[in-house]
């Protein structure tokens, strides 16, 4: 199954570029069936749209529950090239989604083990398995390329 997180990182890769063209942060995500299927796919979208909850990882669980025409992802995978923060890391919780696998660690926001851990809560009715640091070093560079060239952060 490893390999298949690769592929499946690779996708969200290609939709972190999407954002970045429209002047977001290149976050991507999408979320994956039980059979393997990408169901949905997001990027961030919050300057394009003037939306704050315009996350990756929302418009992706947003696509697939409309694909699956319900709101319980039982049994799917998000997959996500940035630590979730805490308002995706409930999302996913309440979405139920079985499994989030990402990328690169949010040192400022994360909340899937860096500041919080809000997915592996035991006090919250649902928990996730996390898989994480998958093409950790890809997604990295591609953000910090990012903030080099939009915020002058090196």
């Amino acid at each position: 199954m490893l390999e298949r997180y690769d592929e499946w990182m690779r996708l969200a890769l290609a939709e972190s570029a999407l954002a970045q063209a429209s002047e977001d942060v290149p976050v991507g995500a999408v979320v994956i069936a039980p059979d393997g299927q990408v169901i949905g796919r997001g990027h961030n979208e919050r300057e394009a749209r003037g939306d704050p909850t315009g996350h990756a990882e929302l418009v992706a669980l947003r696509m697939a529950a409309g694909v699956l025409g319900e709101w319980r992802l039982e049994g799917c995978t998000l997959v996500v090239t940035l630590e979730p923060c805490t308002m995706c890391a409930g999302a996913l919780v309440q979405a139920r989604v079985a499994r989030l696998v990402f990328a690169a660690v949010d040192d400022k926001a994360g909340a899937v083990g860096s500041l919080w851990d809000v997915v592996r809560d035991r006090r919250l009715n649902h928990r996730a398995e996390v898989v994480s640091g998958v093409l950790a070093d890809e997604a990295g560079e591609q953000l910090r390329a990012f903030f080099r060239t939009h915020r002058g952060v090196r």
